[in-house]
């Protein structure tokens, strides 16, 4: 089960993670400095069923329901329920950007357009992006056990026509844009 952590470089804070395969996915938790909290479960077709984001005065809980995102945003007890054809989240937590590569099951070389639901800031404000996803390519990297596949990004926000690099290795964010990866206390787990 990788733990670690990752280091938000525009705010200096710390993200500390764990991720791990289950029986029917996938789960990745975090706690950064500032108290901001993320639960992501995912099924086994990488589909994001259950989120839970948590900041100290805000929390967003929702998850997929067929061909709908939905979600609940709330500063207390009652909240306000909010729909979106979207195929899932995306917020500064590494852990997303994992979910939805995961999800679109690129081959090497290939692209597609998908639309998510981009969580940001400590009110959890959500808003609907398109982004284009291509998978560049796959490196193999040697270790003292045996070669880690890393696989490269290439994603473009489709309002504003910025491309970033993602890089992944199995389900750990190993590089992207404002993301540094500062400890590993274990090995990806390369799903397949």
């Amino acid at each position: 089960m990788p733990s670690g952590t990752y280091l938000h470089l525009d705010e200096g804070l710390e993200e500390r993670f764990q991720c791990a395969p289950g029986p029917g996915g996938w789960r990745y938790t975090s706690r950064r400095d500032d108290g901001f909290r993320v639960d992501l479960v995912v099924d086994a077709r990488w589909r994001q069923i259950r989120v839970e984001f948590v900041t100290s005065g805000w929390w967003l809980r929702g998850g997929l329901t067929g061909p709908e995102l939905a979600w609940v945003r709330a500063s207390g007890e009652t909240g306000t329920e909010h729909a979106e054809r979207a195929a899932g989240f995306v917020s500064d937590s590494p852990g997303f950007l994992v979910a939805v590569a995961r999800s679109l099951g690129l081959d090497e070389g290939a692209q597609t357009d998908v639309r998510l639901v981009q969580v940001s800031g400590t009110s959890l404000s959500a808003l609907t992006t398109r982004w284009r996803w291509r998978l560049a390519g796959t490196s193999a990297y040697e270790t003292e056990t045996e070669p880690l596949p890393v696989a490269e990004y290439e994603v473009t926000d489709l309002a504003t026509g910025e491309v970033e690099t993602v890089h992944l290795a199995g389900d750990v964010v190993l590089a992207a844009p404002g993301i540094e990866l500062t400890d590993l206390e274990s090995p990806p787990n390369l799903l397949g």
